[in-house]
């Protein structure tokens, strides 16, 4: 059989499915042993208690078809009745219906015996007085009405083995949730050290609970240490080619400023930018997220200062429209950090484009920067490449408009990562270039 539908139903947190791990089967026990157990026990018990009565009341029904008038029946019941605890009307006084409530099982179990074992037997009512049996008979003398206790045909207190049950396994479930609770605490505290370095945090952890979950956390250590190790080892070995770059770049300029002009003295000088532009892309993507701490920040305030400074430096780009939730929405960012993204961003799309738009949608866990641009953008099957450090397609963004280090696409994307986030490239359905979907959590 196929259960896939029952998956939209089911819980998706670990709590809620350890939950329904520990209900599911205390809950069963307790319908099995309510529907199966309890309503027989007392079926039963009620049919041999009722059976025990019948006699009783065969026996004086037996006494009073055998007087041969209604005085002597009377006498009979004046002699019989009270030592057997019923009380007897002979004629009948109001009438009897059949009447019993819809949940009392006992009840139906005891007009079925008394139905079937007790003849003349007209009706039984259990409504009007719920501790008394009204019991009406039919005699040679006229319809005969007896009254017993209901006590006499029903167990005593039954619901108190129900209360008793239910009781007890509210107290072992609150019992067993205190432990469960113990034991996936560990569980969470793994779980929010990983998303926290995720989002390049580094949160105090220790491994702690069942020896998987122990093992788990040793690893997760142990991994976050080798990740650490190889960004410390990334961003020393860039940051030195580069820093050690630069003194002879500036020789080479120093040199050329002073050598007299010559056609080859311009293309020099060009090839000399060009170099630093590629060592200014280097740093930047050493750099990475390490240079500021995550801190609450306005994204809205924030998107919009870039946006400034790149209409300030000339730049053809916009601020849209900020969609979602209105002002005073914060995220945990490195503000330096997804700044040199969003300028990066820009960069690309008006050095490929003549314009560019911004947009911002906030969400109640995520929001996501818009950067979208008029020029050719990039064919669906270079996207995840385009993505790639030190990958530059210039046939398919349009050579002539300049050249690039190849790290822009890749700085945002590493920088979105940190902040739990993704970058995606799509095609700008309003301006028909390339749209840059950048996304963090929040």
């Amino acid at each position: 059989m196929n259960f896939a539908w029952l998956k939209k139903y089911m819980p998706k947190t670990l709590y809620g499915r350890a939950a329904l791990i520990l209900l599911v089967p205390v809950v069963t026990i307790q319908l099995v042993v309510s529907i199966v157990f309890i309503q027989r026990l007392y079926e039963g018990v009620t049919r041999q208690m009722t059976e025990n009565v019948l006699l009783e009341l065969k026996f004086i029904l037996e006494r009073i078809e055998a007087s041969p008038d209604l005085a002597a029946a009377r006498r009979e019941i004046v002699r019989i009745a009270p030592p057997l605890a019923l009380e007897v009307k002979l004629p009948a006084g109001e009438p009897v219906e059949n009447r019993r409530h819809f949940y009392d099982l006992s009840g139906r179990e005891m007009a079925d015996v008394l139905k079937a074992g007790l003849p003349g037997f007209r009706a039984v009512d259990l409504v009007q007085n719920g501790r008394l049996v009204k019991l009406l008979v039919a005699t040679r003398h006229g319809d005969m009405e007896i009254i017993f206790s209901r006590r006499r045909v029903a167990a005593s207190n039954p619901h108190q083995l129900l209360v008793l049950m239910v009781f007890t396994s509210m107290l072992m479930t609150l019992i067993a949730y205190l432990f469960l609770r113990n034991q996936l605490r560990p569980i969470k505290r793994l779980v929010k050290a990983s998303e926290a370095f995720g989002k390049g945090e580094i949160v105090p952890y220790s491994p702690s609970g069942a020896i998987e979950v122990r093992a788990a956390g040793a690893s997760f250590l142990a991994m976050r240490a080798r990740i650490e190790r190889h960004i410390e080892q990334r961003t020393m070995m860039l940051s030195g080619v580069s820093h050690d770059l630069r003194t002879p770049i500036t020789r080479l300029r120093l040199g050329l400023s002073m050598l007299e002009d010559c056609p080859e003295k311009e293309d020099l000088l060009r090839d000399v930018e060009d170099m630093e532009r590629l060592i200014e892309g280097f740093l930047d993507f050493a750099r990475g997220n390490a240079e500021d701490d995550p801190d609450e920040t306005d994204p809205v305030a924030l998107v919009r200062e870039v946006v400034e400074k790149a209409r300030r430096a000339g730049g053809n780009v916009i601020l849209a429209e900020v969609a979602g939730e209105a002002g005073g929405a914060t995220a945990r960012l490195r503000a330096n950090a997804v700044e040199r993204a969003l300028q990066n961003l820009i960069d690309n799309a008006l050095r490929y484009g003549n314009r560019a738009e911004v947009r911002v949608t906030l969400g109640e866990r995520s929001f996501r920067i818009t950067i979208e641009d008029d020029g050719p953008g990039i064919p669906p099957d270079m996207r995840e490449r385009a993505i790639r450090p030190f990958t530059r397609l210039e046939p398919a963004r349009n050579q002539d408009r300049g050249t690039g280090v190849g790290l822009g696409l890749a700085i945002a994307a590493d920088i979105a990562r940190a902040h739990g986030g993704s970058l995606r490239l799509t095609e700008s359905e309003r301006l028909g270039g390339l749209r840059v979907d950048l996304v963090f959590a929040r």
